[in-house]
């Protein structure tokens, strides 16, 4: 590349990009607990160096929902320490900053703050490991932003229609709209983009003369039917997207043909899981911007951990050994032994002439024993490199692909070694096992008054957030509901029973009263634990309620408790309609609800037609209240939320109305000729050379 002197001139942005550094993860291990905080530093030292015009990230900044007290104090520190300073910041803001700042009672950019000297702004959205919670819908990413180190924008309060509305972005005669959409639960933003409720904001005035950079935080890999977004989806104005979540380093930008704009993926810059993605080498990116071009330089990061990952299937080893050689299981260990010193050596050869590195990497070796070998002990064999790799306990993973008996004959003829993959059983979430158990499960073990999916956040919630009545408060809940629409429609005999019952369950598959269902019940059990003062006493902030959905199409509850640890949860928002007087009417009268609900008797023992008997003198009590009890739940929904708008205009900025903005719904096909040049960060030549793009291909 040419001189940066030739590159960087008054009119070309340069932006540090980066995403789910997901600081605080594992801070309690003594090998592995500062990884995340020494890769924020470097981080911040590239942005510093390279005297980059703003930082963008892509989400999940945090790895817990209620970051510790260490966590963010570390942070904290190191945004001051490199964000702050003398130096100016040369670009302007020419849209609305109430709409773009819309989370905080000081919305405008905290450069243009009088009360702070920042040097370098960070703007970020959030991701599912640190998303909006609560009736106040605040993240930690808020706390943040009200200390005027962060900039957070790309909350969408609502859960039937989104609008994403651009920070336009201008630098000498460069204009630069800068779109962002914090994490959603892929369901229901799937299913919001195919109804054509995603829309993007564009400047009326010079449409064309805008370079328009979208931030994602969602799945971008196909894990189920619509549990990802498709990159069709998205509007085809745009020129680069920089996706976040995905922790594999795809840096280098790749084209879509089909709606003509590049895609960068930075990956994550501390690995969270011993998968084989996060085995690609570490970067973060730095953007240029001029004009329509963009160039896009790959900085790899020093400071983090080196992660070896190998895969052995036994039955390969023919010449060495079979099931059936004398002291098998000692060969297998010695050959296990041989290829993990083999990534030791590998990883030492790297680690020559960089000391910022770690000195012990992580290694993964994953052995298939399939075939009649057996497994050694993993602790014995971990304790030869206890010394050497920064994952002592869980150096070797063993797996086997599970075989189908002969003469078992299951209803739907289901072969269950397709749904045991080796390689992505480390990656799969508690409701994804749900599922897979259900539809390969015989029609006599089917849930009959239960969804897949409100079992699974059931389940996921007992075993990711410790909510001991999530499962119980499910059932409860839905037994009564159930005999209530028995009741209502006259039902009496047991075959006519079970049929409504099949109907009424189907009738809610994938729509929004499933959604709401799950989360009266899980609101339920958090209050339940609240009333017996389970309360979780950690060291962070009693008002400060953050925690995070999982990656379902389930709403979020409007008040949380716990947060969690960690996991590949998607998140969403929380919030009450109507402010903070139904908020609190919802809550104690949720509350009350519930408690005369639990105290009634439920038998997990007796049939639907049982039970409806046995409970037909409650339920007449219960068709009293039936009606203030529904509208708790409309009341508990997650809709939007009001913001306290500052007394305060946004200083030093020209604002453009939000009316100035024409709505282009998603997938519209736009009939002028666009186009972006992109050069790679190789080449030797002007970054910024290169033809527009001015047509379809």
């Amino acid at each position: 590349m040419s001189s940066e002197n030739t590159l960087d001139d008054e009119d070309t942005f340069k932006i540090l990009i980066s995403t789910d550094i997901h600081l605080g993860y594992l801070e309690k291990d003594a090998i592995r607990g500062s990884d995340s905080f020494h890769t924020l530093k470097e981080i911040l030292e590239c942005a510093k160096e390279n005297q980059v015009d703003l930082i963008l990230l892509g989400g999940d900044l945090f790895h817990e929902n209620k970051p510790s007290r260490r966590c963010l104090h570390s942070c904290i520190t190191m945004l001051r320490e490199y964000c702050m300073g003398d130096s100016p910041v040369t670009f302007n803001i020419l849209s609305d900053q109430t709409i773009n700042f819309n989370t905080t009672q000081f919305p405008w950019v905290n450069y243009q703050d009088e009360n702070l000297n920042i040097s370098i702004p960070v703007f970020s959205i959030h991701g599912n490991h640190d998303d909006p919670t609560g009736a106040e819908g605040l993240c930690a990413l808020d706390l943040l932003s009200a200390s005027g180190l962060v900039n957070h924008f790309g909350h969408s309060h609502s859960v039937e229609r989104i609008e994403i509305s651009p920070i336009l972005l201008q630098k000498g005669s460069t204009k630069l709209a800068l779109y962002g959409l914090g994490s959603i639960p892929d369901e229901r933003l799937y299913r919001m983009f195919v109804n054509k409720q995603v829309t993007m904001l564009r400047p009326k005035e010079d449409q064309d003369n805008w370079f328009n950079l979208f931030a994602i935080h969602q799945n971008r890999s196909k894990h189920g039917p619509t549990n990802y977004i498709p990159e069709q989806f998205l509007d085809d104005f745009i020129d680069l997207v920089v996706w976040g979540h995905e922790h594999e380093c795809l840096i280098t930008p790749t084209r879509n043909e089909q709606q003509l704009f590049y895609v960068t993926q930075p990956g994550s810059s501390v690995a969270t899981s011993l998968s084989p993605g996060e085995a690609a080498k570490k970067h973060i990116g730095l953007l240029r911007v001029k004009g329509r071009k963009m160039n896009l330089q790959k900085i790899p990061l020093k400071t983090v951990r080196q992660f070896f990952i190998q895969d052995v299937l036994l039955a390969d080893y023919e010449d060495l050994f079979t099931p059936d050689t004398p002291q098998v299981t000692k060969k297998v260990e010695n050959l296990c032994y041989a290829k993990v010193s083999e990534m030791l050596e590998e990883a030492e050869r790297e680690r020559l002439g960089c000391p910022r590195t770690p000195e012990k990497p992580l290694i993964r070796l994953r052995v298939d024993y399939s075939g009649g070998f057996e497994t050694f002990n993993t602790s014995r064999f971990s304790q030869k490199f206890v010394d050497r790799v920064a994952n002592p306990k869980d150096v070797i993973h063993f797996l086997r692909k599970r075989e189908q008996k002969e003469g078992v004959k299951d209803e739907f003829n289901v072969d269950y070694s397709k749904l045991v993959k080796p390689a992505a059983v480390e990656g799969l979430r508690v409701e994804d096992l749900v599922k897979q158990y259900f539809e390969a499960a015989e029609q006599k073990v089917q849930l009959s008054l239960l969804t897949e999916q409100g079992m699974g956040k059931a389940i996921q919630e007992f075993v990711d957030k410790d909510e001991k009545d999530a499962i119980e408060e499910l059932i409860t809940y839905q037994l009564e509901k159930t005999q209530r629409h028995l009741q209502s429609r006259g039902v009496t005999t047991e075959q006519d029973i079970d049929a409504e019952i099949q109907k009424f369950r189907d009738s809610k598959k994938n729509t929004t009263e499933e959604e709401d269902d799950i989360k009266e019940a899980i609101n339920r059990a958090r209050a339940h634990r609240m009333e017996r003062g389970d309360l979780d006493l950690s060291d962070e902030p009693a008002d400060v309620t953050m925690e995070s959905d999982e990656e379902s199409g389930t709403l979020p509850a409007p008040t949380r408790g716990r947060g969690r640890g960690g996991g590949r949860g998607r998140g969403s928002r929380g919030g009450a309609k109507g402010g903070g007087s139904a908020a609190s009417e919802a809550k104690p009268a949720g509350r009350g609800r519930g408690r005369s609900q639990r105290s009634a008797p439920a038998s997990q023992t007796r049939n639907i037609f049982q039970a409806f008997q046995a409970t037909s003198q409650r339920s007449q009590i219960e068709a009293s209240t039936s009606s203030a009890a529904e509208e708790v739940i409309i009341d508990d929904s997650d809709e939007d939320i009001p913001v306290m708008k500052a007394t305060r205009p946004p200083p030093r900025s020209s604002s453009l109305s939000s009316s100035s903005f024409p709505k282009y719904s998603s997938q519209s096909q736009s009939q002028t000729s666009r186009g972006v040049a992109f050069e790679d960060s190789d080449e030797e030549d002007n970054p910024f050379k290169g033809h527009s793009r001015g047509s379809r291909r």
